[in-house]
C-alpha cells in the first residue's frame, strides 16, 4: 500500500505541471466570405426622402432570395459580415448597424428590421475621402476575418471636404480593399451646384479601385433598390457587370467637387 501510495504521488507530482501549462484557447475571429461595409450618403444635398428610399432599397435588396442564394453559395463559409454606415462631411460618420454575421434569412431580416426602424436627418458636406479614412481601420478587430474586404460608396456627388479622394483611394488599395461605387445621378434636392453629369465617370476615375471594382449609376430613384441588389450580387459573387470594363482616361480632374467648393464658398478645407 505504501508503495502504490507513493507511486500516486510521484505520477501527480510529474502531471502536475503539464496540466497547469496546458494553454487556454484563444477566442477566434469567425471566417466568412465577404467582410462589406454599406457607406451611404446621407448629406444636405439628399433629402430626407432619398435618405428614407436608399434605407429601404438597402433592406429590400437584403432579404432578397437572389441575394441570400449569393450568400448562401458566395464562398465556402456560405456566410459575410455587414456594417451600415451613413457618411457626409469629413468628421460625419454615423454607425446604423454594426459588424453583423449574415448567413440565413433571419440574420437579414433583423439587419433590415434595424435600417427601417428610425430615419435620421442629412448632415452637411461631402467627404468620400472621409468615409474612407473613417472606415478602413473598422476591418481591424471586428470579430470577423475573411479574404476580400469591400466598402460599397454611394453618393450624389464629388468629394468637397477632407482631405482628396485620390489619396483616401490609394490607403484602401495599399490594404487590398476594394471600392465599389453607386453614383446617384437622380438630380434631386438641394445643392445642385455640385450635380456632376458625368457622376459615375467621376467614380469611375478617382473613387472605385480594385481588380474587380465597379461602378453602377442610378439615374432613376424607382431603379434603387434593383440597383443595390444588383451590386450586392456583384460583390457577393466577386465579379464585375458582364462586359463591364474601367474606363479611365488620362488627365480627369478628380478635384472638381474641391473646385466647385471653392468657386462657391471658398477655402474646401
Amino acid at each position: 500500500m505504501r508503495i502504490f501510495t507513493l507511486w500516486l504521488a510521484i505520477l501527480s507530482t510529474l502531471a502536475g505541471p503539464a496540466v497547469a501549462q496546458a494553454p487556454t484557447p484563444a477566442s477566434a475571429d469567425i471566417e466568412v466570405d465577404l467582410e462589406l461595409v454599406l457607406a451611404v450618403d446621407v448629406s444636405l444635398s439628399m433629402t430626407q426622402r432619398e435618405i428614407e428610399i436608399q434605407r429601404r432599397g438597402y433592406a429590400e435588396a437584403i432579404v432578397s432570395d437572389d441575394v441570400l442564394q449569393a450568400i448562401r453559395f458566395g464562398g465556402p463559409h456560405s456566410q459575410i459580415a455587414l456594417t451600415y454606415i451613413e457618411w457626409a462631411g469629413p468628421s460625419s460618420q454615423r454607425l446604423i448597424v454594426d459588424w453583423t454575421l449574415v448567413r440565413s434569412r433571419e440574420d437579414a431580416e433583423a439587419f433590415a428590421a434595424k435600417l427601417t426602424a428610425r430615419i435620421e436627418y442629412p448632415l452637411p458636406r461631402t467627404s468620400i475621402s472621409g468615409i474612407i479614412d473613417h472606415t478602413m481601420p473598422r476591418f481591424e478587430n471586428n470579430g470577423f476575418t475573411a479574404e476580400r474586404q469591400v466598402i460599397d460608396v454611394s453618393g450624389d456627388g464629388p468629394n468637397n471636404g477632407g482631405r482628396p479622394v485620390l489619396a483616401a483611394r490609394a490607403d484602401a488599395a495599399a490594404r487590398g480593399i476594394t471600392i465599389n461605387g453607386l453614383p446617384l445621378m437622380t438630380r434631386e434636392g438641394r445643392y445642385t451646384q455640385f450635380d456632376l453629369e458625368d457622376l459615375d465617370a467621376y467614380y469611375e476615375h478617382c473613387v472605385i479601385t480594385g481588380p474587380t471594382a465597379f461602378v453602377i449609376p442610378v439615374l432613376r430613384w424607382e431603379d434603387f433598390p434593383d440597383a443595390v441588389r444588383r451590386k450586392l450580387i456583384l460583390e457577393l459573387s466577386d465579379r464585375r457587370p458582364a462586359g463591364a470594363t474601367l474606363q479611365r482616361v488620362d488627365g480627369y480632374d478628380c478635384l472638381i467637387g474641391e473646385k466647385i467648393w471653392n468657386r462657391y464658398y471658398g477655402d474646401w478645407n
